[in-house]
């Protein structure tokens, strides 16, 4: 089960798989990467998202040992299949106790996306990567 609140990705609607956790470090580290259709146009347009067949939506989130969300700094970027790289820019956002990491990401039909993402905090840095591939709905 999921130690924290993903308010934005409102997915009622969507299997609770799409979110998958690794060990980064001393970091554990929830991610997802999912089609921007998933959100409701209200959710989008609260956080200045493209609701669109063709955007995707990364989320992140970063926890210590305690199940403390962090606040960190994210970097990375996305590479398809062709070499295309994309830069990622992510925005913070704070609900409660929940600190997670969005970025939004264009793709066409069947794109298989590597992603690096680097994460930094004081004393602390690490990275990893997963590949996604998005489809068009």
């Amino acid at each position: 089960m999921w130690k924290f609140v993903l308010p934005l990705v409102v997915l009622l609607s969507a299997p609770l798989s799409l979110a998958t956790e690794t060990k980064v470090g001393n970091w554990t580290v929830h991610y997802s990467a999912l089609a921007s259709t998933f959100l409701t146009p209200e959710v989008a347009r609260s956080y200045n998202i493209e609701r669109s067949r063709f955007n995707g939506l990364l989320n992140i989130a970063i926890l210590d040992a305690n199940g403390t969300h962090q606040s960190v700094n994210l970097s990375g970027e996305g590479k398809n299949l062709l070499g295309t790289v994309r830069n990622l820019e992510f925005q913070e956002v704070r609900e409660g106790d929940a600190i997670y990491y969005i970025a939004e990401f264009p793709y066409r039909n069947e794109d298989n996306v590597l992603f690096n993402i680097d994460i930094q905090s004081p004393g602390q840095g690490a990275s990893f990567s997963f590949r996604h591939t998005f489809y068009v709905d």
